[in-house]
């Protein structure tokens, strides 16, 4: 479904296009010296020049994602965003008109646009899922104009014509016959009910979050308290090697300790084995160690 703009904005979109229609189009030496001009020189006017000489091109362009429901100003916005990318890479001495160049750029802005904006759900995140966003409409019509429904064999169909699996063109017609939907807007016409208030939620109760809190910090205190019974140098390994962000090697701790990286392996094993024993002494169901699912 195509989005309406407003009245005010309509009139002020149909300015912009009147205007930029009325531009004269560029031959090629007129377009190489502007981007020389450009390019070379930095020079605004020349910039300004091309920009409206091609803006004829955007409105072409953006007139083919309107049904994307999009506003038709911001599609050519996006455009020009994109022609002006296209006159900072312009190179005149390819022998490529501009304007088959700029066409991918705008294009692409566009097709960007569309994808970030179509729905809140992201899509085409890959060149494959674009292809498929932006050409299963295309294809889907000629098997409908043709007087046939889309069957498995003719999903299959589409499928091979875009080199992706069956799954995404099932996928992407499932997202083409939805629609976002806000959480807050009521069920029903003269109903305060609306659909967030029926959806459960899956986070945690306040009692949970206390007792979560609390065994958390029972642990806590029986993993200090362990440590603690150890002797100096168990528990800065212990420290060391199991407490912090990132760990030290055993090498670096031999090289400290004046040991080898053998020994300190052999006293981080036995700190462990103490700290486990310690631990079971303090708690009654070895149960309480674990947190609640």
């Amino acid at each position: 479904m195509a989005y309406i703009d407003d009245p005010i904005t309509q009139r002020a979109n149909l300015d912009y296009i009147k205007v930029a229609m009325r531009q004269p189009l560029l031959d090629r030496s007129d377009e190489v010296s502007l981007a020389e001009r450009w390019r070379n020189d930095k020079d605004p006017k020349a910039l300004h020049e091309l920009i409206n000489s091609y803006a004829r091109l955007v409105i072409s362009i953006a007139s083919r994602f309107r049904n994307y429901g999009l506003p038709i100003g911001d599609l050519i916005q996006e455009g020009n965003v994109g022609l002006m990318q296209a006159a900072a890479r312009f190179e005149p001495d390819r022998e490529v008109r501009f304007s088959t160049y700029a066409t991918w750029w705008i294009r692409a802005a566009m097709q960007d646009y569309v994808l970030r904006n179509w729905s809140i759900v992201r899509t085409g995140t890959t060149a494959a899922q674009k292809s498929l966003f932006f050409n299963m409409r295309r294809l889907r019509g000629q098997i409908e104009n043709s007087g046939e429904s889309l069957t498995d064999e003719n999903r299959k169909w589409i499928a091979d014509q875009l080199k992706v699996a069956v799954s995404d063109v099932t996928e992407m017609e499932i997202r083409f016959a939805g629609t976002d939907q806000s959480l807050n807007a009521p069920l029903r016409d003269a109903s305060d009910d609306a659909l967030q208030d029926f959806m459960p939620d899956g986070a945690p109760n306040p009692e949970d979050v206390v007792i979560g809190l609390r065994d958390t910090q029972t642990r806590s205190r029986w993993l200090a308290e362990a440590i603690s019974d150890l002797p100096p140098r168990e528990q800065r390994i212990i420290r060391q090697r199991r407490l912090e962000d990132e760990s030290v090697t055993l090498e670096f701790l031999g090289k400290e300790f004046g040991i080898s990286k053998e020994r300190v392996r052999q006293l981080e094993q036995r700190a462990m084995s103490k700290l486990r024993a310690s631990i079971l002494r303090r708690v009654e169901n070895r149960g309480d160690l674990l947190p609640a699912d």
